[in-house]
């Protein structure tokens, strides 16, 4: 693992990588809080401002062209920011249970589902972590993809495991 490549990159990518991080080791420090205190208000605005760095950011990050300078991955940011604006606005309104979904939502899919893409092939990710070049990426997106299917599969269905794998319905 070496930092190198991320000095390598332009000025937009390092404060996209940037936010990003802070998003993902900021979000759950909010979710674990005690909700309505200090400092769950303080780590939430801290994840808003690093998600809104993470997507403003993006914006100018042009790597995959697809059509003109932008790709799909593009459509996230208004997704993102519109997010952004009605968890805080549901949690101004006083509607916790609406705000909690709409962020543990935001956080899953921009963090965890976005996020777990970046470490395929010639992505900057990769590069950190595995040295480049290297195909245990798919690896990553394939495992930690496929677990969470399942997680994601089970938890629809109300089924879980039981003793010895055995499923049963709770």
């Amino acid at each position: 693992m070496s930092l190198e490549p991320f000095f390598e990159v332009p000025l937009v990518v390092q404060a996209h990588v940037v936010g990003a991080l802070l998003a993902l080791v900021l979000g759950p420090l909010a979710m674990l809080r005690r909700r309505r205190d200090f400092w769950h208000k303080a780590l939430g605005y801290g994840f808003v401002v690093a998600m809104a760095l993470t997507a403003c950011s993006a914006a100018f990050i042009y790597s995959l062209r697809l059509i003109g300078p932008f790709s799909p991955i593009h459509l996230l940011i208004p997704v993102t920011l519109y997010s952004l604006w009605m968890g805080v606005r549901l949690a101004r309104r006083g509607e916790i249970k609406a705000h909690r979904a709409q962020m543990v939502s935001l956080y899953w899919q921009a963090i965890g589902v976005a996020g777990l893409f970046t470490f395929l092939p010639t992505r900057l990710m990769n590069e950190l972590v595995f040295g480049g070049g290297s195909w245990l990426g798919f690896a990553v997106v394939a495992v930690v993809g496929g677990a969470f299917m399942v997680w994601l599969t089970r938890r629809v269905t109300g089924q879980a495991a039981g003793p010895a794998g055995a499923v049963v319905h709770e």
